[in-house]
C-alpha cells in the first residue's frame, strides 16, 4: 500500500452515517455525470480489501470511528465543470447527488 495525499478538509463529503460495524466485501461503485456513466466497478476489485487497508493504515495512523479512507478511483475519472450534476452510489452503503457550482475566488 502507498500513502498518498493527506489534505485536511480537502474533499467534498456528504454526512457520515455509521454502519454499525459492517465491513462490505462487495458492492457496485457507480458515478454518473449528467446522466452518463463515467465510472462503474465493484468494491471487490480493490487491490487491498477493506480490512487489509484498515490494518495497514493503522500502522501509520491512529484511526478512529468516522475517519475516511480514500482508496483511489476506478477508470473513467475526468473533469467536471460548472453546472454538472454528479450522482454517485456504492451498493449497500449509500448514494450522493450534487451540482457543481462556479469556482469561488478567495481573496
Amino acid at each position: 500500500m502507498d500513502l498518498g495525499k493527506d489534505i485536511e478538509q480537502g474533499s467534498v463529503c456528504s454526512e457520515v452515517v455509521p454502519m454499525d460495524g459492517v465491513v462490505i466485501e462487495r458492492g457496485e461503485i457507480t458515478l454518473v455525470v449528467n446522466g452518463q456513466t463515467r465510472q462503474k466497478s465493484d468494491v471487490d476489485k480493490l487491490i487491498w480489501n477493506i480490512p487489509e487497508s484498515i490494518e495497514d493504515l493503522s500502522s501509520f495512523y491512529h484511526l478512529q470511528p468516522g475517519d475516511l479512507v480514500f482508496t483511489g478511483t476506478p477508470e473513467g475519472v475526468g473533469a467536471v465543470v460548472d453546472g454538472d450534476r454528479i450522482d454517485g452510489r456504492i451498493e449497500g452503503v449509500g448514494e450522493i447527488a450534487l451540482h457543481v457550482g462556479a469556482a469561488e475566488v478567495v481573496p
